[in-house]
């Protein structure tokens, strides 16, 4: 049976499972509301609803992957701090006023139906037929990609790479080819108080000892992430994934790399807590890269208080068509209306790129044209745009592009234990009010 599942945006995704997202709140036949309030979160609240449905969702997951379920306790306890902790982002991302466009959403949505082998517009007939309703299914979505724009915008604003952490980082990669190495890793957190007393840290090091050496003797790793870990990734079995040596967390990197398949790691201290590290798989890839890249150039004209989306899209339609006629010149016009301050200057020029440089709306956009399209108006969160491909290349990795996947990976090693760190202060800072 074609199962459905949420695209893995963040790391506290919950997968989708048949009836979790179709569950609504009922009535009795008394009149009496089954439901209630289980915590109250600042301004919001999180519904015993929404926990038992993701309890329900996560529970099938388990079990279809043969993990042992933890004690209810301990499932529901990991489930609620999750749904908290989205409780608390989503409000952040409200305050802020980042949004996930109809757009955006649309181009997600249609990668799940390409994944699944079906048509997008059969899409929501596919999901009934599993018991899950589109539009709550959708709205799961936009919360996903919602939690994915904070993060990059919260964590990966404090990640500062210095020209000489790249410097450093290809010479190492010249002189230790581990870096060309892929690690399937997994690991368990054991959190730390933000000023913890040496007797919380002497207590929490015990636990993480106990539990490595219960690993060791043969215990499986993913069931104890799951009963014990407080990372994201614990309801995932504590599953990091597969990952370049480069962009491992700093302080996982060396450790892994004297690891081998299937070996156990001593506690780690880092300012977050202790880490317990497996490596399941390891492999290398020796082969030359060759990076795909674009030539585009783009207008970009931001909706405001004057003039709204289908003013914006209106007029960037004209513009498009001009310049499609011959009556303006594409640059001359970027260089006077576009409001990207990036490339505005340089008439809209892009430059070359590689896969992945662009918002995926964006990338998406510009990979449906030929070479020299100019596209029609389309929304991305920054605005809304008219793009036009200028060549297609194949290239041998550069200079440029070195540095430019080397910043990458620095910024991706210290991303997750920012993460973690900011995912705490957001915790701190908020009013929680569980109602049991």
């Amino acid at each position: 049976m074609r199962r459905f599942l949420a695209i893995p945006l963040v790391a506290l995704s919950l997968s989708a499972a048949p009836g979790a997202l179709a569950q609504t709140r009922e009535i009795g036949g008394k009149g009496e509301l089954l439901d209630r309030i289980a915590v109250v979160v600042n301004d919001g609240v999180v519904l015993q609803s929404q926990i038992d449905a993701q309890i329900a969702a996560v529970t099938e997951r388990l079990r279809g992957q043969g993990t042992a379920l933890p004690p209810p306790s301990v499932l529901r306890q990991q489930i609620t701090e999750r749904m908290v902790l989205q409780e608390i982002e989503l409000q952040r991302a409200q305050k802020i006023g980042l949004r996930v466009s109809d757009e955006a959403l649309n181009g997600a949505l249609k990668d799940v139906a390409t994944q699944n082998h079906i048509d997008f517009a059969a899409l929501p007939d596919a999901l009934a037929h599993e018991g899950i309703v589109y539009a709550d299914y959708r709205e799961q979505m936009r919360r996903e990609m919602t939690l994915q724009l904070l993060r990059q915008r919260d964590v990966y604003q404090r990640i500062y790479v210095s020209p000489r952490e790249i410097d450093q980082f290809l010479a190492k990669a010249a002189a230790d080819k581990s870096g060309d190495a892929s690690y399937n890793v997994s690991h368990i957190l054991l959190s730390l108080p933000e000023a913890a007393s040496p007797g919380q840290l002497e207590q929490v090091e015990k636990r993480a000892e106990e539990i490595r050496e219960r690993a060791e003797k043969g215990e499986d790793f993913g069931q104890l992430a799951v009963s014990y870990s407080q990372a994201q990734s614990a309801l995932e079995r504590g599953l990091i994934g597969w990952r370049k040596g480069n962009e491992l967390p700093t302080f996982m990197a060396d450790v892994v790399a004297r690891l081998k398949p299937g070996d156990v790691s001593t506690p780690i201290r880092t300012p977050s807590g202790f880490h317990i590290i497996r490596l399941n798989e390891v492999k290398r890839d020796d082969q030359p890269l060759l990076v795909e890249q674009l030539h585009a150039r783009h207008i970009l004209v931001k909706p405001n208080e004057l003039q709204d989306d289908e003013t914006v899209r209106g007029r960037l339609q004209v513009i498009r068509d001009r310049i499609a006629n011959g009556s303006d010149d594409f640059g001359a016009i970027a260089k006077a209306v576009s409001e990207d301050p990036g490339s505005a200057a340089e008439g809209g020029d892009l430059g070359w790129s590689g896969t992945g440089t662009f918002v995926p709306e964006f990338e998406a956009a510009l990979n449906k044209l030929a070479d020299n399209e100019i596209s029609q108006p389309f929304r991305t969160q920054y605005g809304w745009h008219v793009a036009q491909t200028l060549g297609r290349r194949t290239q041998d990795m550069s200079t440029d592009e070195r540095r430019r996947r080397a910043f990458e990976q620095i910024r991706a090693s210290k991303s997750d234990e920012e993460t973690e760190l900011w995912l705490r202060r957001l915790r701190d800072d908020a009013f929680v009010d569980y109602r049991g």
